[in-house]
């Protein structure tokens, strides 16, 4: 049940209305608790890496809306794409009136996934809608039905999504029951070998479902929500030839990694590997509303006219705004500046955690990178510590995210194009914050 707005605070709003607390109060009694809110503070305007709340306070954003603004707020090419688009149509809904930058914009995403031989591209209008449609495609493609995900993976809160998600706090508790054979096997990561999640598909293909009936086998190559876990190039590989051997379709989650956050513009090129679908979104559009699909043509092609859409799928602005981001990722060359500012940031984490041992790990691939708390003594994940880190960051005007199955980690996820200055005036922050 969510929380009741006081008489005060409903009186603190009407005295102060344009107030972070008024509107604070006015959200309690207006939406619900299980939109989860972190600040209790409202954004008013913002550029490139800093926001601004309605009270004119400052803050340095190293949250990105969730890793959505790789390009930054505001970015001038971006604006200015939408306002050209704006000015023309804002929507005909593609499958009834086509228009041609969405084929365009699919052409250049074809030119760039790393699939093996042509490929093709489907717009949808969020991380979880490319994922589901995903699995419908392999589903179709294949003429199966079951799909193996990880322990710790993310991938949406739709509820097949949700399914496939492999964290029950907040996501899962009290949604179910959810879509049947969907598996989970551990992610070979730093917190599970790559023998462990063998002896897990062995396991499952004994027990619980042939691989005749697996339709697709869906990862994070750096999970997201689950602690920034890099999957190991070795367990990727195995999982390429796991999926060829029998005939499963290997889909890359790359709604979180895609787009230059890794250093390279999809994370796999990291692993050696190639996938049979990508899934991407977040920062591929500057923070409007646009998703994918990418993958082999021959699998695409499988879902018959009208399987695959949405009324809002591929929106006229957010395809303006994802040429525009494409453009910008190119001539301000931000694959190469997210493995500097990536090198940066884990180089002064690893000096900061040599006097701070309840900083127990430090990891990432590119700009993905993440700090992991445990308590000195035990080893035992500290997500109390975690917390008052992040909050006398805040405090101090640096917005940070938490994520990890314990809630022990914390997450870096800074525009690409961030000024060295700002990013310089971060650092000092977040140390101070480490002794909080």
């Amino acid at each position: 049940m969510n929380a009741p707005t006081t008489a005060a605070q409903l009186a603190a709003a009407d005295a102060h209305p344009h107030t972070n607390a008024a509107w604070h109060a006015r959200r309690l009694a207006a939406t619900p608790r299980g939109v989860g809110v972190m600040g209790d503070f409202f954004i008013s305007h913002a550029k490139n890496a800093e926001f601004w709340d309605i009270e004119g306070r400052r803050f340095i954003d190293f949250a990105g809306g969730i890793a959505v603004l790789n390009t930054g707020h505001v970015h001038p090419k971006v604006q200015a794409a939408i306002a050209a688009q704006l000015q023309r149509f804002t929507h005909s809904c593609y499958q009834v009136v086509p228009y041609a930058e969405y084929v365009s914009l699919a052409e250049r995403i074809n030119a760039i996934v790393p699939v093996s031989g042509p490929a093709k591209t489907a717009f949808f209008s969020t991380g979880a809608e490319a994922v589901e449609n995903a699995i419908k495609i392999a589903r179709h493609a294949t003429g199966r039905g079951g799909v193996i995900a990880f322990g710790a993976a993310f991938h949406g809160r739709s509820l097949f999504a949700v399914g496939l998600t492999g964290k029950v706090q907040p996501y899962k508790a009290g949604f179910g029951p959810f879509a049947p054979e969907v598996y989970h096997v551990p992610f070979p990561c730093h917190c599970a070998s790559l023998d462990d999640t063998k002896k897990a598909i062995e396991q499952l293909f004994k027990c619980d479902i042939e691989p005749s009936r697996v339709a697709a086998i869906i990862f994070e190559p750096v999970q997201g929500e689950g602690g920034f876990n890099p999957i190991q190039a070795e367990a990727a590989q195995w999982l390429r030839q796991l999926c060829d051997q029998h005939g499963i379709v290997l889909i890359a989650d790359e709604v979180q990694t895609g787009f230059a956050r890794t250093g390279k513009m999809f994370a796999c090129e990291h692993l050696g590997i190639q996938p049979d679908l990508i899934t991407m979104a977040k920062s591929m559009a500057g923070g409007t509303t646009l998703s994918a699909v990418s993958g082999k043509l021959a699998i695409m092609d499988s879902p018959n006219p009208g399987g695959l859409g949405g009324t809002y799928a591929g929106n006229p602005l957010a395809v303006a705004a994802a040429h525009a981001v494409l453009d910008v990722m190119a001539e301000e060359q931000l694959c190469e500046r997210a493995a500097v500012l990536g090198e940066r940031l884990t180089t002064r984490l690893q000096a900061w955690a040599e006097s701070r041992p309840a900083m127990a790990d430090v990891r990432g691939l590119g700009a993905m990178v993440a700090c992991e708390f445990a308590d000195p003594a035990t080893g035992a994940p500290d997500a109390d510590k975690t917390k008052r880190v992040q909050a006398a960051a805040l405090k101090a005007g640096l917005l940070l995210l938490t994520c990890g199955v314990y809630g022990n980690v914390i997450r870096f996820l800074f525009p690409l194009t961030i000024e060295d200055a700002v990013f310089e005036e971060a650092m000092a922050i977040m140390e101070r914050a480490l002794d909080a």
